[in-house]
């Protein structure tokens, strides 16, 4: 390997000498790539990777670690959170999803408090407690501090047990910056709170708690608590079509594009043209429809003459916290247990009505504080998940001033689970003396055996994936003395980004795969379940393992993926097996959860979201107009010249094993596809450094001065169009050609040739001349004819892909006046980044568990709910499930996304006898028959009404070990002129012996 030393590019501007260093890559890139492997661009092998960079004490963030987490929350708030401390009490199962959320997140330090030992129901809610932990009598704070600590090297993580009561001294408190309660009573709550609330600069406060089906998050951050950024959106740049000069001027955006503004929000204006006097300037917006909006006196200005965009300009708001305010049924429960110094008992209909009773004062639904009182003393492991990342989320909010804070009250119950068991007996409820108590309480003993014999595949075990393993574990899901399996697969392998999210790997892990990893960290929280882990990409290559008999082995799908994609498919598989599938995901702050049950719900595939917008070519080569463009035009060049070029050589030598006669074919000048660029990378490849340089230089050049040159003097600045408008307005921006000039540079390399002073131009002797010298090296066995392509990463810095990228693109904003995101935002748009933090995983996963419980019990429609929710605003919307559609074909006839029509054959059986069979056993008569893209059967297509003779084994061609396909048929409308009904799938038999299970023949 070849170390690279550079010593004229240090003198020139950052952009400039990143540019022309990364080009000389790629010549060097050329030069060596077809005998060795290159491993970096411009770090010599042997260099080692740079020294982790200390959130707290240097201030400079680990991007390698919270890149995912910049995105949401930004470098600023990040560098708040990382000088804060954290008092943080109560380490059952709710304070223990907030500890794991928050030194994920990377707050300075925590101290972990606690006075209870372990019990064995302690291993049903806290996934940090062992049974040794158990059997040793430890207390939970030492049993779980040091397995919080280990999940961030970042974050100091202390531990204390002292008693902490009405009698407490809470000086102690003044060294925090946000103190959060868990498991405490009211009265404790509100004297800490008063505590921190008369302190200056006020300790931010947060009390939570989780009885059984309910749960609340309380937020006292101080009387005055600024918030910069209320919601966490990015401002976009939206081009504007035309301001009028009146009062007030009216706005009107370009191309139909939605200005996404409220009434009383604030703008910035940019490169306006004519109302020249806006640029620069805020003005606050009155909303007139979606695409046009109000903004003041405009009469007095300049009229409008073209161009221009406009920001949203995001301004600081001011929150008040007011006095302590509490839902009834809490506060009942508060009051119950300040009177009887205990929690209602499990089943006890005599404290179920003193609860009822307490709750006289305030209209309140007796159901759910009798549910309340049942289940208060037992605990919902996917519910604490839930709230524990919600009230996660307030703390961050607390220590950086980062999104909206609740005001002040956050309520959640999941009276859905238990409503359908209120009519089991008391002895269900009972407890066992064993992990499941708390969960028994609230479900009873039969639900619970039904999780434990469940048996789920789970596609994905990334961030989502680990917190679903951690529910699935504390609900005893598939255990194998119950004969329950957790099946799940990934591909991928553990990188360190992960580490931020992903709570169940740890450093030691990087670069093992995350499917048995997280099986055997998930063994640790629950040895007796049963998982099978598998490294597969689930997808139509891998359906001989995911078969149609995989999936009847299964009760219910989880997928915990990334990509829409990803999930159609699984969402299709599961329909066609009829099998339940429960979706969610998360962007940012964001999540979102989905319920899909069969015969009850519509499925994935019902609904789809509008396909993501394409950058028009044009605007990617000669017109870009944001930074978005110049980006995606580096990560083309890129894989240009590191990917697709690489990739044709290899094809072309993999079908041209000689370089002699493809020679002698090029002299007989006979067509072979894809010679001249072989030849052109062959005979260019620079055999010097000097022609890396002279290479780097013509790029340089080409990219962005001639280009430009070329493009003006195409269209000159002022070009117009047969409208009589200028062709270089809003949003096309004009070119301004870069020099590369060295003349006042401290130091220069004698070896910077111009690019006319060395002469690159390929002539057919020095073609024949590199194929002939080529061939001579393979006949010694020094050179093998491949290149080594790349593979676009973009974690590791060390690789210099992100270099490429960001200079690239840096150069070519700098040429068309847009201004340069910085590195951080070229990777998240270069590498299509999805935000994501901790906080908002844990939630959704918890969400999506509660609905995992009324799947297995099998509950019935209305008591599943899909959600949205949104923890910077923050809002979180339960709605119900989309019923399914049924499709009316006659006026006896409907089928759903779920139904499926049979038909089984034989070897001889015909087109006709399938026709013949639907007609007969559905009563309808198909008009077209289609087997995926190909049409079967189209009677008004030539040639197809002979196509009724041949066998369904002829026209199908089915693989030797496929049972079955899927046809689409279709059938006449009632009504003449009326285009033709598809029914739903028809699933076609090859055999009738026994192949088609009974359940799809109705049976």
């Amino acid at each position: 390997m070849h170390s690279l030393h550079l010593p004229f590019i240090n003198s020139l501007p950052r952009s400039v000498s990143l540019c022309l260093s990364l080009f000389l890559s790629f010549s060097l890139f050329l030069s060596l790539s077809l005998s060795v492997k290159i491993q970096c661009f411009l770090r010599p092998v042997s260099s080692p990777p740079p020294p982790p960079k200390m959130a707290a004490d240097s201030m400079e963030i680990d991007d390698s670690l919270y890149s995912r987490q910049r995105y949401v929350l930004g470098d600023s708030a990040m560098q708040q959170m990382a000088q804060s401390s954290v008092f943080l009490s109560g380490m059952a199962g709710l304070g223990v999803e907030i500890a794991k959320n928050i030194v994920l997140a990377g707050v300075k330090a925590v101290t972990l408090h606690d006075t209870k030992q372990c019990e064995t129901k302690d291993l049903g809610c806290n996934f940090f407690i062992r049974q040794d932990d158990v059997l040793n009598h430890r207390k939970r704070v030492e049993a779980v501090h040091p397995r919080v600590a280990e999940l961030n090297p970042y974050v100091h993580v202390d531990s204390s047990s002292f008693p902490l009561d009405l009698s407490t001294d809470l000086n102690f408190l003044r060294r925090y910056q946000c103190v959060i309660l868990t498991e405490a009573r009211l009265s404790l709550q509100k004297k800490v709170d008063e505590f921190c609330h008369s302190q200056q600069p006020p300790i931010r406060f947060i009390g939570c708690d989780t009885y059984g089906i309910c749960a609340r998050v309380f937020c006292d951050f101080g009387e005055h608590f600024e918030v910069s950024d209320p919601t966490g959106e990015e401002a976009k740049e939206i081009f504007i079509q035309n301001i009028t000069l009146d009062d007030p001027g009216v706005v009107t955006c370009m191309d139909g594009r939605t200005h996404g503004l409220q009434t009383g929000q604030s703008i910035l204006f940019r490169e306006v043209n004519g109302m020249d006097q806006l640029n620069g300037t805020a003005r606050q917006v009155t909303v007139l429809s979606p695409y046009s909006f109000a903004i003041g006196d405009t009469s007095g200005l300049q009229p409008y003459a073209h161009g221009g965009f406009f920001l949203l300009v995001k301004t600081p708001r001011t929150y008040s916290f007011a006095p302590l305010q509490i839902h009834a049924a809490m506060l009942a429960l508060d009051d119950f247990q300040e009177e009887h110094n205990r929690l209602p008992n499990i089943g006890c209909c005599q404290d179920a009505e003193v609860l009822v009773r307490l709750t006289e004062r305030a209209p309140l639904w007796p159901e759910l504080a009798r549910c309340l009182s049942r289940t208060a003393q037992g605990s919902l492991p996917p519910l604490a998940a839930a709230v524990g990342g919600m009230a996660s989320q307030e703390l961050l909010k607390a220590l950086t001033g980062k999104f909206a804070p609740l005001q002040q009250w956050f309520y959640l119950d999941a009276i859905e689970v238990v409503k359908p068991l209120q009519s089991l007996s008391a002895e269900e409820f009972i407890p066992r003396g064993d992990r499941y108590d708390g969960l028994r309480a609230c479900i009873g003993e039969s639900m619970c055996l039904e999780l434990h014999k469940l048996r789920v595949f789970m596609v994905g075990c990334g961030a989502i994936g680990c917190e679903m393993l951690k529910n699935l574990a504390l609900l005893g899901v598939g255990l194998a003395q119950n004969s329950g399996q957790v099946c799940m697969s990934d591909p991928d392998l553990i990188e360190k980004s992960n580490l931020n999210r992903q709570f169940l790997f740890r450093p030691h892990h990087i670069q093992k795969p995350k499917s048995s990893t997280a099986a055997d960290a998930t063994l640790e929280i629950n040895p007796e379940m049963e998982i099978d882990a598998h490294l597969n990409k689930v997808c139509p290559a891998t359906e001989s393992i995911y078969n149609d008999l995989f999936y009847s082995r299964l009760h219910l799908v989880v997928t915990a993926l990334d990509n829409v994609e990803a999930r159609r498919y699984v969402d299709s598989r599961s329909v066609s097996n009829q099998k339940a599938l429960l979706d969610s995901g998360t962007m940012g702050t964001k999540g979102h959860t989905e319920v899909i049950v069969p015969n009850l719900t519509e499925s994935y595939n019902s609904h789809r979201d509008p396909p993501e917008e394409e950058i028009p070519f044009c605007t990617l080569k000669s017109f870009p107009a944001i930074i978005e463009h110049t980006i995606q035009w580096a990560r083309d060049k890129f894989e240009s010249a590191f990917a697709h070029k690489p990739s044709i050589y290899n094809m072309f030598w993999e079908t041209h094993s000689s370089a002699e006669s493809v020679l002698q074919r090029m002299q007989r000048r006979e067509s072979l596809e894809g010679a001249f660029q072989v030849v052109k990378l062959l005979s260019r490849r620079p055999s010097q450094w000097e022609h890396c340089i002279t290479m780097a230089r013509l790029k340089f050049d080409k990219y962005f001065k001639r280009k430009a040159l070329q493009l003006l003097h195409s269209f000159p600045l002022d070009t117009r169009l047969k409208d009589g408008s200028l062709f270089w307005q809003s949003p096309k921006r004009p070119p301004s050609p870069i020099e590369f000039d060295l003349t006042d540079r401290i130091e220069t390399d004698e070896n910077v040739k111009k690019p006319d002073q060395m002469k690159l131009s390929v002539s057919s002797e020095e073609e024949r001349e590199a194929i002939a010298q080529l061939e001579e090296a393979i006949a010694a066995d020094h050179v093998t004819l491949r290149m080594s392509p790349l593979i676009f990463e973009k974690d590791d810095d060390a690789n210099g892909h992100m270099d490429f990228v960001a200079a690239a693109s840096s150069l070519r904003a700098r040429m068309y006046a847009i201004e340069v995101a910085d590195r951080l935002k070229t990777k998240r748009i270069a590498g299509k980044i999805i935000p994501a933090i901790a906080t908002a995983t844990a939630a959704v996963a918890g969400l999506v568990s509660l609905e995992l419980v009324k799947v297995a019990g099998g509950y019935g429609f209305e008591s599943f709910n899909n959600c949205f929710f949104n923890l910077a605003i923050p809002v979180v919307v339960l709605t119900e499930a989309a019923p399914v559609r049924k499709t009316q074909i006659r006026e006896d006839i409907s089928f759903s996304i779920w139904d499926r029509w049979v038909v089984c054959g034989h070897q001889d059986f015909t087109l006709s006898n399938f026709i013949n069979a639907v007609r007969e056993q559905y009563g309808i008569e198909p008009t077209m028959v289609v087997h995926g893209v190909k049409m079967l059967y189209v009677p008004v297509m030539p040639g197809h009404n002979k196509r009724l003779k041949l066998t369904m084994q002829k026209l199908i061609k089915p693989a030797v070990d496929r049972r079955y396909v899927d046809l689409t048929v279709s059938f006449a409308p009632e009504s003449d002129g009326d285009e033709d009904l598809p029914g739903p799938p028809v699933r076609y038999y090859f055999t009738r012996d026994g192949d088609a299970p009974p359940d799809s023949l109705g049976l």
